[in-house]
């Protein structure tokens, strides 16, 4: 526990809209309470910087584990970012330009003293899918292109292969193309808009069947269980909200070797919280922005995931 209490900020879309019981903002901002830390909440329209002092207008936050009635909010006041032990940085995507403007005032937040989770530099580095290539070792055969002709080569070559945008998340826009359909053309036409944005197409992993397995990385150290999201029968993706159900299972062998290849330079570019996507033997996403999956596994295996990543944190604060 901290001598003292922690000042906590934490940017994310509107309370008001999670839903609690699976929201892993809402599983810190519960472990910020336990803690006694004083939270103060913010939206990206509150953040800006005035002569390259980043300052925020700041509600006071009370959370409780009610579905009915989660939190309180205080009176606006005006803060200096930097007065703040640490930020959390759990805006959902989209990754747009917007997003990266929020980075740039918190990069002069971490200038004047705030831990940023995650750090600015890392978020705008660290694209969910691009980033993958990073550990080639550890993923399927990947391309990333705005080319349709290399796309259709690619499908040719592999016979089944996943293609998706590079800025979705929670399995927006992916598909799975097999040879001899008729609607690889238009799917490979959409998504890099006839050419004029790079898309990612990947081998086919059949395990998809058995889960696309989510792992917490905190502090480069993964949790030693892993969330398997299993496809519904009349969907090929692994996501929760496109219908996926949940398994909680232990981490393979497999699972840790990535882990050791991904965590330590995740640790070393300020990333305290990550989840890494998993089909298989194969690495395919590194989700740095607002990454889920703290509450069903709290749930599966009685952990405290927030509580770790709150250890994390005092540890790096000193």
């Amino acid at each position: 526990m901290a001598a003292t209490p922690l000042k906590i900020g934490i940017v994310m879309d509107p309370i008001s809209s999670i839903v609690p019981k699976k929201d892993s903002s809402f599983a810190m901002l519960l472990e910020a309470e336990r803690r006694s830390a004083e939270i103060h909440y913010f939206e990206q329209r509150d953040l800006s910087m005035l002569s390259g002092n980043a300052v925020g207008r700041s509600r006071r936050l009370n959370v409780v584990d009610d579905h009915d009635a989660w939190f309180e909010l205080g009176e606006p006041q005006e803060i200096e970012l930097g007065e703040l032990d640490a930020i959390l940085m759990r805006k959902d995507p989209p990754f747009d330009m917007e997003y990266v403007y929020t980075t740039y005032i918190l990069d002069r937040a971490k200038l004047a003293g705030a831990l940023i989770v995650n750090d600015p530099q890392a978020l705008r580095d660290m694209n969910e899918k691009v980033y993958t290539a990073w550990f080639p070792e550890c993923t399927p055969l990947s391309l990333i292109t705005r080319s349709m002709s290399a796309m259709k080569s690619f499908l040719a070559d592999h016979g089944r292969i996943v293609v998706k945008p590079l800025h979705g998340m929670g399995g927006r826009s992916i598909f799975v193309v097999q040879k001899g359909d008729n609607n690889a053309n238009v799917i490979f036409e959409t998504l890099t808009d006839y050419g004029q944005r790079f898309a990612m197409a990947q081998q086919y992993i059949p395990e998809i069947s058995l889960g696309d397995k989510r792992i917490i990385l905190i502090d480069g150290e993964p949790v030693p269980h892993a969330l398997a999201r299993i496809p519904s029968g009349d969907d090929n993706r692994g996501n929760i909200v496109a219908g996926a159900t949940t398994k909680g299972q232990d981490l393979s062998e497999r699972d840790r070797l990535i882990c050791e290849q991904v965590g330590p330079v995740l640790r070393d570019a300020g990333v305290l919280f990550a989840g890494i996507d998993v089909i298989g033997d194969f690495l395919t996403e590194v989700n740095v922005t607002s990454p889920t999956g703290i509450r069903e596994l709290d749930r599966i295996f009685d952990l405290n995931i927030a509580g770790a990543l709150f250890d994390a944190i005092e540890n790096r604060l000193g």
